[in-house]
């Protein structure tokens, strides 16, 4: 009996653990859509990413050294992706954590942000998603952006 229970356990636990994993996959894989759709410069990418009413702010450093909260239109973000601009907008990420309770997840992830080749900034994304009917969703993304002192 203590054999049944002991193996029933250990399933129990192999089952929660590769949830766990597939749940990361498709958060990294929401997250990554993103920034594909930033590089291919593809407006309906993004949106696929967004649950509705997502909020995107920036920790901004004003020139007197004042910290602020910047909010930003997402479908501005979109709109500016979607329309033809000069070079292709590469922002390299390197997701560092994530953390998953239930149909909430947070991501933090280390970037440099490139256009074409050309180094522009760096900083931190962090990402908050929830899980829906249809995959997880981005519910909020706030980040910081410096041109030096980059994360690694």
């Amino acid at each position: 009996m203590k054999n049944l229970l002991l193996i029933i356990f250990v399933l129990l636990l192999s089952v929660r653990a590769f949830a766990q994993q597939t749940d990361r996959d498709a958060i990294k894989q929401t997250v990554n859509t993103m920034f594909d759709a930033m590089r291919k410069s593809d407006s309906a990418m993004p949106r696929s990413t967004f649950a509705k009413g997502i909020v995107f702010q920036t920790v901004a450093n004003e020139k007197d050294g004042s910290v602020v909260l910047e909010t930003d239109n997402p479908d501005e973000f979109i709109k500016a992706v979607g329309t033809p601009h000069n070079g292709v907008w590469d922002e390299l990420i390197s997701i560092t954590d994530i953390k998953i309770d239930g149909e909430l997840a947070s991501v933090w992830a280390p970037y440099k942000f490139y256009l074409d080749d050309k180094f522009s900034h760096c900083g931190v994304d962090v990402f908050q998603l929830m899980k829906t009917g249809g995959g997880w969703k981005i519910i909020y993304v706030v980040d910081t952006r410096r041109k030096d002192n980059c994360p690694k």
